[in-house]
């Protein structure tokens, strides 16, 4: 190398430290989990909830992240939900007799429902606040398998309940307790009632007061795919597949009155992803203005994807 290469590298390199040391580098790294309030081990050194609770709701008995939610063998089956480290069901008793939005008898609910599954019964095995969040199946390390009732990591609970048994603050947001009536409806139909699945490409929504949706693959012999998904603020296809800036419908044949056909049902996971750090309360879309993505530095929201009602607004055609 020649000297005045070396001068310049030389150059390059001490700005760079001087960036690191003012923190500029700071405002673009990305986070991942074990920088957000899903890190419910050790590890977690933040200092409230995402509703403002102190301290954040962590187990000092592992530094593990991903134990929380997932183990590599012995999950719970019983739901597709991806290798899971916990007993579903209120109390882990399987049981899904949750107070629901279509409970109030709302005249403007006028979707059909599946039973509390898919995604969000992963959801609420944490977010009902009937177990404590360290009680898992497969316990770190070895002879900690326990799939009949599961068993809690330790005891060592950091913002734990008023009766310290681990569970969530019952203070917190995130506690949302058994009564899901204050809550956005689940597992129900989109659209109003599903679509039609006489023209499903693209399929109509019943309810003209929400955005039609199209499904990401030809529909097959078997029925529509199983995957439907909306991008960029609007119903469409992706052709680089599927992202994190996609709000899921998860297609379900258990619809009561649905005659088996797979529809379209929004559950916890179509407008929260648990592993997107980027927006607050892992919101899929921004409901506040644009963010980076954190797996894609370089792509920020659109304002009609990212903004005010962002999130809101790319379902319900206001």
């Amino acid at each position: 190398m020649k000297r005045n290469q070396k001068i310049l590298v030389t150059a390059v390199l001490g700005a760079m430290s001087a960036l690191v040391l003012n923190g500029a580098f700071a405002a673009i790294t990305p986070k991942s989990i074990k920088d957000s309030p899903h890190n419910l081990g050790s590890g977690n050194i933040l200092p409230s909830t995402p509703s403002g609770t102190t301290p954040s709701n962590h187990s000092n008995d592992t530094a593990e992240i991903c134990v929380f939610c997932h183990t590599p063998h012995g999950g719970d089956n019983s739901a597709a939900v991806p290798i899971w480290n916990r007993k579903l069901g209120i109390g882990g008793t399987g049981s899904t007799a949750y107070t629901r939005y279509a409970d109030l008898g709302t005249t403007t609910f006028d979707a059909m429902q599946a039973p509390v599954g898919s995604v969000s019964i992963a959801c609420l095995s944490c977010h009902d606040g009937t177990q404590a969040i360290d009680n898992v199946i497969n316990i770190p390390g070895s002879g900690g398998y326990n799939p009949v009732a599961g068993a809690r990591i330790g005891n060592n609970f950091g913002g734990g309940d008023t009766n310290g048994a681990g569970k969530l603050r019952v203070d917190a947001v995130q506690n949302l307790g058994t009564d899901l009536s204050n809550d956005h409806p689940i597992s129900m139909q989109f659209g109003g009632g599903g679509v039609s699945v006489a023209t499903p490409q693209p399929p109509k929504t019943f309810d003209p007061d929400f955005h039609v949706p199209q499904i990401m693959n030809a529909p097959t012999a078997s029925g529509l795919e199983k995957l439907w998904y909306i991008e960029s603020g609007a119903w469409s296809l992706n052709p680089s597949g599927r992202d994190r800036q996609d709000v899921i419908l998860y297609t379900r044949k258990d619809v009561v009155g649905g005659g088996g056909i797979n529809q379209p049902t929004v559950e916890c996971g179509s407008c929260h992803d648990p592993h997107n750090v980027a927006n607050q309360t892992f919101l899929r879309i921004s409901n506040a203005g644009p963010t980076n993505v954190p797996n894609n530095a370089t792509m920020i929201y659109p304002t009609a994807n990212g903004g005010p009602s962002g999130l809101c607004l790319t379902c319900h055609d206001k």
